[in-house]
C-alpha cells in the first residue's frame, strides 16, 4: 500500500486514521503493520464498501476537506474490483531488522 509522505505525517501525528484503496485483492490484512518512511503503521478494520457509502465523517478521518474532494480523488485514481476503507494509526518506529523501538 503506497502512501504519500504528507499522509504518513499526518498519520503519525494522529490527524489521519483512514485510508480508502481501489484493489484486485488487499495488500495489508486487519490486524497486521505496514513498514513505511516514517515508521511502522498498523492495519486496523477493514471493510469492503461502495464508494457511494463513504460519508462525511470518513472523508474527515482521512484527511480530504469533504465528499467532493474525496470524489475527485477518487476520480483520480485507478479502477479496481474491491473498495476498502482502512483504519490506519501510527505504530512506532522501526529498528533495522523492521521491528517496533
Amino acid at each position: 500500500m503506497l502512501i504519500k509522505r504528507d499522509v504518513l505525517e499526518a498519520i503519525k501525528r494522529g490527524e489521519i486514521t483512514l485510508q480508502f484503496r481501489r484493489w484486485s485483492r488487499p495488500s495489508v490484512k486487519p490486524g497486521g503493520t505496514l513498514k513505511t518512511k516514517v515508521g511502522l503503521l498498523r492495519i486496523g478494520r477493514m471493510d469492503e464498501m461502495d464508494p457511494d457509502d463513504v460519508t462525511e465523517a470518513d472523508v474527515r478521518r482521512a484527511g480530504f476537506g469533504d465528499i467532493a474532494d474525496f470524489r475527485a480523488w477518487l476520480k483520480s485514481m485507478k479502477e479496481g474490483p474491491l473498495f476498502h476503507r482502512i483504519e490506519v494509526g501510527y505504530f512506532g518506529e522501526t529498528s533495522e531488522g523492521g521491528a517496533p523501538r
